[in-house]
């Protein structure tokens, strides 16, 4: 049976829509569109009209292509103001064999038990862990023999006002929410493998306005979090020290940036003329090396705070595969390096989204890592069990029926030289949280200054 979706990434940067056909779990690219994000900051609606009209723009364009007429979509949404926690629910199973009841009332259990505030909405419950009377090591509960049921769950949930202004822009333009799914969720379904998830892996998509992070453990999300710092940062810093409008720092961030631009060799490159703000006529010249510097010591910071995440939660013992980076910051030149540079004591890899029939070499792209993530989710890519934002049961179990799809409701070293134009964006660490071992900054300095 053939089925048409759609799904739509609200991004800082860009909305980017995708349609797909699905056949037997199936995914094939048959329309996109991306279009300029307006009326949208660090992931939430600031302006209704500016971001309907932003998303409205993105899915004509994909319908277009594809020739079809959708009303329904798959749609994300920032971990910025997400909020998740991790809980237990546990069950007696009186017949002896565990099924799809036992499962649900387990989750059932667990969502209770975390005492979710009123004022904030569930949008996802993974299961990350089945225990099944003793044996910790359960993929799959369902027909399998036990007393007692344990279901170790993680728990995403957002503002109640952030989703209903989601769903009034989506409302203005005519499209029905089928669901919505977190970002670092999505990014994770289209760059992870089953090797890295089976083994547990970071997952950080560094985007335009945050850098979010994600871990898997035991083949599901069990952690998530948001760092409020993205690639808009630095053309702001390139902005603020130079003068320069923002679209002139965007064009040069992305046509000349290049963090380890003094480790190469034969640059020969002439000085810049860049123009000023409030001045037409009035030109700044500035050398690829000042240029650098500023991107270096942003990026630097941002990178640090990330590995600096992962080592105060004491995160490392359940990521044996490593930290995977993907999103559109990673596609700035030497941005990878410098990831190695900090992140050396962890496997790393720059991922891009699985290839999907259909999709085009320019979407198979970093950047375009959530849209995918959003395609594949709506074609079965999700964990074995979880509960969605509405509130449905879902499972890969294709035996079971639409009944089974019942509603589940539920009641640093200061930076040098240009520190002074450098907004602190978020709260410096304390001494005592950083590693014993070489510092990040004497890490980069050492590869790149």
């Amino acid at each position: 049976m053939k089925q048409t979706i759609m799904a739509v990434d609200i991004g800082s940067s860009n909305i980017t829509c995708l349609i797909a056909e699905v056949v037997e779990g199936s995914p094939k690219i048959i329309g996109s569109g991306i279009s300029k994000s307006q009326g949208i900051r660090k992931g939430a609606i600031i302006h209704i009209e500016q971001a309907a009209q932003s998303i409205k723009s993105a899915i004509e364009d994909a319908k277009m292509m594809a020739g079809v007429e959708i009303k329904r979509a798959i749609i994300s949404i920032s971990g910025v103001y997400a909020k998740s926690r991790n809980a237990s629910g546990v069950v007696t199973v009186p017949s002896g064999e565990i099924g799809v009841n036992e499962i649900r009332r387990s989750i059932h259990g667990a969502l209770h038990n975390a005492m979710i505030p009123g004022e904030r909405e569930v949008i996802h419950i993974l299961p990350y862990q089945f225990i099944i009377d003793d044996q910790e090591y359960v993929d799959d509960p369902n027909g399998m023999s036990g007393s007692r049921l344990k279901t170790n769950v993680h728990i995403v949930t957002l503002p109640k006002t952030v989703l209903d202004n989601l769903r009034r822009v989506t409302k203005f333009i005519g499209i029905e929410i089928e669901s919505i799914v977190l970002s670092s969720y999505a990014t994770s379904i289209a760059v992870l493998n089953d090797d890295e998830k089976e083994l547990g892996v970071a997952c950080i998509d560094m985007g335009g306005s945050t850098c979010d992070v994600m871990i898997y453990s035991g083949s599901s999300m069990c952690y998530d979090e948001v760092l409020p710092v993205g690639s808009h940062n630095i053309t702001n810093d390139i902005a603020t020290v130079f003068n320069t409008p923002f679209d002139s720092a965007e064009t040069l961030k992305i046509e000349y940036g290049d963090v380890a631009y003094q480790k190469r060799e034969n640059q020969d490159i002439p000085p810049l003329k860049i123009p000023s703000i409030g001045s037409d006529d009035k030109k700044r010249v500035i050398t690829l090396q000042e240029l650098s510097k500023v991107i270096l010591y942003r990026l630097a910071e941002t990178l640090n705070f990330l590995y600096m995440m992962i080592e105060r939660n004491e995160l490392r013992p359940q990521i044996g595969a490593g930290v995977v980076f993907t999103g559109g910051l990673v596609k700035l030149k030497g941005t990878e390096e410098m990831i190695e540079s900090i992140f050396q004591d962890y496997p790393i890899r720059i991922a891009f989204p699985k290839a999907i029939e259909g999709l085009d070499e320019s979407l198979r792209d970093p950047s375009c890592s959530v849209a995918v993530g959003l395609i594949m989710y709506g074609s079965g890519g999700f964990t074995n069990y979880e509960i969605d934002s509405e509130k449905r049961l879902k499972t890969k179990r294709s035996r079971l029926s639409q009944d089974d799809m019942r509603e589940f409701s539920s009641d640093s070293k200061k930076r040098e030289d240009i520190a002074s134009v450098f907004e602190d964006e978020i709260p410096k660490q304390d001494e005592e949280q950083k590693p014993q071992k070489k510092g990040w900054f004497q890490k980069f300095k050492d590869q790149f200054l």
